[in-house]
């Protein structure tokens, strides 16, 4: 059962990857643009998903980081669609790390993420309704 440290996660689980000495500097940390490209990578999936279609990433909201990653951890991103306007949806996106070899959670950064929804052309397309409403 795993414990989580600093609350519960926002949002359906979405991707889950393990950090690698590749994605380290010299002391163990991971880098920041690594956790930041997987929370993207997930936002992506989220997005597409609601907008049956292609979106890209429009803008990244204030990030920091709470607590470091290290070699061995698992990165868990959890998404959540916030808001959905008329070709962009604002995304709530969480990382945590479940520590290497432990059932411990720690949250290690959140942002938002907007995504705009885009038709074969590259150009912004209306994000259809969802079945049954908002």
């Amino acid at each position: 059962m795993v414990h989580y440290a600093d609350g519960q996660p926002t949002g359906e689980l979405t991707l889950r990857t393990l950090a690698m000495p590749s994605d380290a500097n010299a002391a163990g940390d991971i880098f920041g643009g690594w956790v930041m490209a997987q929370m993207d990578l997930a936002c992506g999936i989220r997005a597409a998903e609601r907008a049956k279609g292609r979106v890209v990433t429009a803008a990244v909201k204030e990030m920091s980081f709470a607590k470091p990653m290290k070699i061995g951890d698992t990165l868990c991103v959890y998404t959540h669609v916030n808001r959905v306007g008329r070709t962009s949806m604002t995304l709530k996106v969480e990382a945590w790390a479940q520590r290497y070899l432990t059932d411990l959670m720690e949250r290690v950064t959140d942002a938002d993420f907007i995504m705009v929804a885009l038709d074969s052309e590259g150009r912004p397309k209306v994000v259809p309704e969802e079945a049954g409403g908002e």
